[in-house]
């Protein structure tokens, strides 16, 4: 893999990654929307910040894939715990993402949660990169992420997304990242801290970019093991 897409969905995500690299350059801008590009370990870095939300991070996505040929993407950002094991600042890897806003049962017998060309309600991502980088961090812990155009602080709405969907941690932009990749063939790795848990969005604004600096290092040594 020589080419690798990286995506993060806000400025002080991006900025944990970048202000460890070095000779990083902006080759396009698309309207507000730039592709920075790194070289690192002989590999090819298409950098980009998609934005909040699941439009948003599937049409970065997309454009990585299309206008780039990048073979693999890697996205990278924070998330919220929806059990009280997943502490702040804890990094995890996610093994797959439930896009739990997805309700097509008016029309089918499709349960919530599920796309109908799925076998299950979990999206999957990629078993070798997943494996890659548990051989670099073994105490990394595997979860389902709950990924939807909202952000979730009310308590009654992370047990409602942990006990329906399986889902340990949640998100805004994962379902969009992870459902292009699988539509293109693509090969997807999310590596994620928590940035915020019982503390909901107060908690989140306060530790949310010190939170994207936990998951950097491991990031950086996985890229030269692809």
């Amino acid at each position: 893999m020589n080419k690798i897409g990286m995506i993060a969905a806000m400025t002080g995500e991006l900025n944990a990654l970048l202000e460890r690299m070095d000779g990083v350059e902006e080759i396009s801008s698309i309207g507000n929307r730039k592709v920075l590009l790194a070289r690192l370990a002989g590999k090819e870095l298409y950098i980009i910040e998609s934005g909040v939300g699941e439009i948003l991070s599937a049409s970065a996505a997309q454009h990585l894939i299309s206008a780039y040929g990048v073979e693999s993407i890697i996205n990278f950002g924070v998330c919220g715990s929806l059990k009280k094991k997943h502490g702040v600042k804890k990094t995890v890897l996610l093994e797959g993402v439930v896009h739990y806003e997805i309700d097509t049962t008016a029309i089918d017998d499709v349960q919530v949660g599920r796309y109908f060309f799925l076998p299950s309600k979990v999206i999957p991502l990629s078993e070798e990169l997943l494996e890659k980088a548990s051989a670099l961090r073994p105490d990394l812990e595997r979860v389902v992420c709950a990924s939807g155009n909202k952000f979730v602080a009310q308590e009654s709405e992370k047990i409602y997304l942990s006990e329906q969907f399986g889902a340990d941690v949640c998100e805004m932009e994962a379902a969009g990242i992870a459902l292009t990749c699988h539509t293109n063939g693509i090969p997807c790795l999310m590596v994620k801290a928590v940035s915020d848990g019982e503390g909901g969005a107060e908690e989140f604004k306060a530790t949310v970019f010190e939170a994207s600096r936990v998951y950097i290092s491991l990031v950086l040594d996985l890229l030269k093991t692809l």
